[in-house]
């Protein structure tokens, strides 16, 4: 399991990015002499009022010239890359005392609904245990505590647990934590695992011996991936580029000795990601753009070889490998957009050795392959929509496992062992509850293991979701998922989420979630636009919402909202949005190209001042991500990404009402951004509509990293949503 990477942390293959899906250190208060170095002398009328008065943040104009055109920000001093300056931290307090004194009459409300959403959560719970190489791993929950407690037993479920990692003990004194990598070694004696306490995704490696539960004095800093060879004495990391966060290098760690860096991708438009085949033959190591992947790989047997070329890179085409009794299942877009699957000899895998295993399909793309003994399972989206095709590899037969419902979201679960003909697999939709399958590869015989409870009681036949299709302006059909209550009519008048993301191929899932009944049972309407730029309806989808297509993905959204408005399912004064990373930056174009087509927009960590970030290599990301939005040091892509760039195209006007999120120690998307769009917003909107931020001062990208605390913040931004609609009970 590898730590997170970019600005979403996406299953194998993955690639940077700003999104979700998703912590420095927590400030002391500063005393109001400070906050007046920064902020106007409102903020002493503030206290002395019953209405607040927001902080105004200071201008220094900085000027930028570039392809003849002039941008001036009066809001770059409120970049502060060590997230230590006094008046950068004052202010972002002021803005959160303003945000705290805005909601205050609501929050009994916002308690309510907190105690709501938690009484729906089975606090004290058990994951699914799965069996690798004799021990059951899993982890468990305890009421009252934030984090999991990560477990095994050996042989059986009836035997001892043994605490591997608990969470909650690492955690203490700590605003953050997360876990990134956890890898057990072939004979069980050690585990690696990587931790993040502070929220900007910079994991440090432990090593626990798991005979003494001593920790080893092996460590090493800022690690993405980590893989154990056979000789269980050797592990591979890669590393990150301690400025650019890029994955860059492999080194070769042994037990008690030397650490040796053996690989180094010096192309900065790629990251590496490091794997082990599921057979646990060989190490594999992924070098990966957004268009281009190249695989080496290792038998584990031999960590101190080389790894291999399967393939040299080309321009444009990605591919990934899986090994299986000799043979490389290779999937690639060698052929075909929506990747095609074929098997190639180890000992030759060349093209003349290839054997087609599952054509290409331009109407079906091929997310993954999942090999076992005698079966492989092939994951495809067609129509924007998962499906499963199971290969018996010895007869040569396949079949389709069907899903019943309109949308929904569907993936493999932990499968660790190689030799079995049990497939895990867990199901879920915007009614259905997450739940974990087990199918027989070979007798086709299904078993439900777990549905996540939702406690105190829940009829899903008592809610309704619907795959429906609005137009976009050039014609394209943009699939909309919708659930609401039954019994919900369409009046026209009706409070409605719309929620958009659309960028970097990803694709939304239709899942469920407990906490979103909070506003389906006040009579919300929830809809996801599976606009273009993601990757609902394969690659072609992705490539018409990026670079110089990138303004579909938005006017896409656009399109969703006018439909459902057309459709009578509400009305601009009834309508919200919400978007989060690159979805921010949807929230910031469509807010200023039809302000007035929303009510509410949620906008969470946003990627909104795109100039300034894309214009500077220094930042995280911002070079590997030329590939999706375009290089600005060339004209013509500098003056489409300046023509939608939410900071820049801010102007005076009437705005929705708006909700802010960010965390100070966002690596993905840095507070600043979000920060300045709210301080320019605040001169030029007309209106006496809301707008406020929210600074996470101990998170980062993903917001609170403790369960209950991930709670709290949910039912602060659904207040805020639900008051501004008019919904306050």
């Amino acid at each position: 399991m590898a730590a997170p990477v970019g600005r979403l942390s996406l299953p194998r293959p993955f690639f940077p990015e700003r999104f979700d899906a998703v912590r420095y250190l927590t400030h002391k208060p500063f005393t109001c002499q400070l906050i007046a170095v920064v902020v106007t002398a409102s903020l002493a009328v503030m206290a002395q009022t019953t209405r607040p008065t927001p902080p105004i943040a200071k201008t220094e104009p900085r000027v930028f010239e570039l392809h003849g055109d002039r941008r001036v920000d009066d809001y770059f001093w409120l970049r502060d890359d060590k997230r230590q300056n006094p008046e950068v931290i004052a202010y972002l307090e002021a803005e959160n005392a303003y945000t705290e004194r805005v909601l205050a009459p609501h929050k009994a409300f916002e308690d309510k609904l907190y105690q709501e959403m938690l009484a729906r959560i089975k606090e004290t719970d058990l994951s699914v245990p799965y069996l690798y190489r004799n021990f059951f791993y899993y982890y468990r929950t305890e009421q009252g505590k934030q984090y999991p407690i990560y477990c095994r037993k050996k042989g059986s479920l009836d035997a001892p647990e043994e605490i591997l990692v608990d969470l909650n003990q690492l955690a203490e004194g700590k605003s953050f934590m997360a876990l990134g990598a956890f890898a057990v070694s072939d004979d069980g004696r050690r585990l690696a695992y990587t931790t993040d306490e502070t929220g900007y995704r910079q994991y440090k490696l432990h090593i626990k011996d798991l005979t003494t539960g001593e920790h080893l004095p092996d460590t090493a800093e800022r690690v993405t991936s980590v893989e154990w060879a056979a000789d269980n004495q050797t592990l591979f990391l890669i590393i990150e580029d301690p400025v650019t966060k890029r994955s860059n290098k492999l080194f070769r760690h042994t037990l008690g000795g030397k650490t040796e860096e053996i690989f180094e991708e010096t192309d900065e438009l790629y990251n590496l990601g490091l794997d082990r085949t599921r057979d646990r033959k060989y190490l594999t190591l992924l070098s990966i753009s957004s268009t281009t992947s190249e695989v080496r790989y290792l038998p584990s047997d031999q960590p101190q070889g080389t790894f291999q070329v399967l393939f040299p890179r080309t321009e444009g085409i990605r591919y990934f490998a899986e090994h299986r009794n000799g043979e490389w299942f290779i999937l690639t877009q060698d052929g075909g957009k929506n990747f095609r699957i074929v098997r190639a000899p180890v000992s030759d895998p060349s093209k003349s050795n290839w054997r087609e295993f599952v054509p290409h399909n331009p109407k079906v793309k091929i997310e993954s392959i999942d090999l076992f003994t005698r079966h492989a399972v092939v994951t495809t989206r067609e129509d924007g929509l998962q499906k499963f095709t199971v290969f018996d590899l010895e007869q040569g037969k396949s079949h389709l496992i069907a899903f019943p419902e309109p949308a929904y979201a569907v993936g493999g679960a932990t499968n660790a062992e190689f030799e079995t003909t049990r497939f895990r697999y867990a199901y879920e939709s915007p009614i259905t509850p997450r739940s974990v399958y087990e199918y027989d590869l070979a007798t086709r015989q299904q078993t439900l293991l777990k549905q996540n409870e939702v406690v105190g009681g829940y009829d899903k036949t008592q809610y309704v979701t619907k795959r429906l299709f609005a137009t976009a302006s050039d014609g394209v059909k943009i699939p909309l998922t919708v659930t609401y209550r039954k019994g919900l009519r369409r009046t026209g008048k009706n409070p409605t989420l719309l929620y958009g993301y659309g960028s970097y191929g990803v694709s939304i899932p239709d899942g469920f979630s407990s906490n979103r009944l909070s506003l389906l049972n006040r009579g919300m309407i929830f809809a996801v636009a599976h606009i273009r730029g993601g990757g609902e309806m394969g690659e072609e989808w992705h490539e018409q919402g990026k670079l110089m297509q990138k303004k579909n993905t938005f006017t896409d959204f656009i399109a969703c909202a006018e439909f459902l408005i057309r459709e009578k399912y509400t009305s601009p004064a009834h309508l919200a949005i919400q978007g989060g990373s690159a979805g921010g930056l949807l929230m910031g174009a469509v807010t200023n190209m039809r302000p007035d087509l929303f009510r509410v927009v949620i906008s969470q960590v946003p990627f909104v001042d795109v100039m300034n970030t894309m214009l500077d290599p220094t930042l995280p990301l911002t070079t590997g991500e030329y590939i999706e939005w375009g290089n600005p040091n060339e004209k013509a892509a500098y003056d489409y990404m300046r023509s939608y760039s939410p900071y820049d195209n801010l102007q005076p006007g009437n705005y929705p009402a708006m909700l802010v999120i960010t965390a100070l120690n966002d690596s993905q998307v840095a507070y600043w951004e979000p920060a300045k769009y709210v301080a320019k917003l605040r001169t030029l909107k007309k209106d006496d509509r809301l707008l406020l931020l929210k600074t996470n001062m101990g998170a980062g990208h993903g917001g609170a990293s403790g369960r209950y605390d991930a709670l709290r913040e949910t039912a602060f931004y659904y207040t805020f949503l639900l008051t501004q609609l008019g919904i306050g009970k």
